[in-house]
């Protein structure tokens, strides 16, 4: 993996960077060097040159904690070891906080609406769910950024008899679960959201499943850490961890080694670049952006093919493809149309809206569709939180607290054993 680069990121406003289009070089060291433009960027201090490392690296001998990626899980973990009082901790970013799957997400906070079961992962999606309102009080109160958290909750449709069997099992095992969920006809649905189509054969809301504004939630974060004195350090690709008697000492960059007693591998899609033992590969989610003023829908609405998910702006995001197309981020018209298609069966209306934009992101998929959570039981030290794939956004609040007590306390906490690192045998570092 290649991973970010030496300076300390100040984020002075809420993050309105448009990624509009992204070079990959595939070569045969580095295949995730990326070009970012837009017409407007954070304003930053000047990016650190190599004497800038070299002075960082001299005034500070180790570090208590490096944490390699600078996505929402990366900041995350970062916030939450830094308001338990550890004080010296450094993150390292191969481009720039937050321009990744973080930046290209949608926001949504649906762990109801998308599972099939009740299993570990999906406790752990609710948990840090219900997290939220607190963190983006805390966020608000510590940065003066709104991340937006929209609690009107989610609506998920059934167009035809196979949809509708589908929401009929998913609302009698969450009915008997006791989880919240209501079932609606086609009349409701469209009396709560008068957009929908009309050939809507039936429809679930879950009013707990909500969404954020995933821009402003990294620019509350960079914020947040900023002010706690993280260390952020960016453009620089991070190739390996440094261990002394299956202890980590270090981490190796593309500019030299950086010391420290803790390693936290948050690096996403680019994982496998410095562990091959852990199994991480992008999965390409193409995202179209649809200028709706008034707002079409108040609510996220899904259905088994696509959803919509409106922002407070009056920006209406399309969504979404799942395409294995290694670290290739280009929109292409295959998936457009698929996605238009999908939006248009939800609410027609969409078809007379104007595109103002479109990005893709790779999301980090681990070899069983799992996150990887948690200290690696062979090397002291070395602590996952990666492949967290299409619900990075969501657990973003818990596996900040989960990895942060990890740390602090010595030990992993109970939720993170069905994610361990261990069950892919982790080493693969020197």
């Amino acid at each position: 993996m290649e991973c970010g680069n030496l300076l300390p990121l100040w984020y002075s406003e809420p993050w309105n960077q448009r990624v509009s289009s992204v070079s990959d070089d595939i070569g045969s060291r580095t295949p995730c060097t990326k070009a970012v433009t837009g017409s407007r960027t954070p304003r930053r201090r000047p990016v650190a040159d190599h004497a800038a490392l070299m002075a960082h690296n001299n005034k500070h001998i180790g570090h208590d904690v490096v944490i390699v990626g600078g996505g929402v899980i990366g900041l995350s973990i970062a916030r939450s070891l830094a308001l338990r009082g550890v004080n010296d901790i450094c993150l390292l970013e191969r481009g720039s906080l937050g321009t990744e799957a973080s930046f290209a997400a949608a926001g949504m906070l649906a762990p109801q609406a998308e599972a099939n079961s009740r299993d570990n992962l999906f406790e752990l999606l609710c948990q840090s769910r219900d997290l939220y309102p607190n963190f983006a009080d805390a966020l608000k109160e510590e940065t003066g950024v709104d991340i937006e958290l929209d609690t009107t909750g989610t609506l998920y449709l059934a167009f035809n008899e196979e949809d509708q069997r589908e929401i009929d099992e998913r609302y009698e095992w969450q009915t008997n679960a006791g989880l919240p969920v209501e079932k609606l006809t086609s009349a409701d649905a469209q009396m709560i959201e008068p957009c929908i189509a009309a050939k809507t054969a039936g429809a679930l809301r879950f009013p707990l499943d909500i969404q954020v504004e995933n821009r402003r939630l990294i620019s509350a974060l960079a914020n947040s850490i900023a002010q706690l004195g993280v260390h952020v350090l960016t453009g620089i690709n991070v190739e390996t961890v440094q261990t002394t008697n299956s202890r980590v000492t270090g981490v190796v960059t593309s500019r030299g080694s950086i010391p420290c007693s803790a390693a936290i591998i948050a690096a996403g899609a680019w994982t496998s670049f410095i562990n091959s033992t852990i199994k991480v590969e992008p999965v390409r989610g193409q995202i179209i952006c649809l200028t709706a003023k008034p707002q079409l829908t108040r609510h996220v609405i899904y259905s088994p093919r696509g959803y919509i998910v409106p922002r407070q702006d009056g920006r209406l995001l399309a969504g979404s493809t799942s395409e294995l197309v290694g670290f290739a981020k280009e929109v292409t018209v295959g998936g457009m149309s698929t996605i238009l298609q999908n939006a248009v069966e939800i609410a027609p209306a969409i078809s007379a809206l104007s595109v103002s934009d479109s990005w893709a992101g790779l999301r980090p998929k681990a070899a069983d569709g799992l996150p990887v959570l948690g200290p690696c039981g062979e090397i002291d030290g070395l602590i996952y939180a990666t492949g967290h794939y299409r619900n990075g956004i969501l657990l973003a609040p818990i596996t900040g607290e989960l990895i942060a007590q990890t740390i602090v306390e010595g030990n992993a906490p109970t939720e993170l054993a069905p994610f361990s690192p261990d069950r892919f045998s982790a080493v693969g570092v020197s």
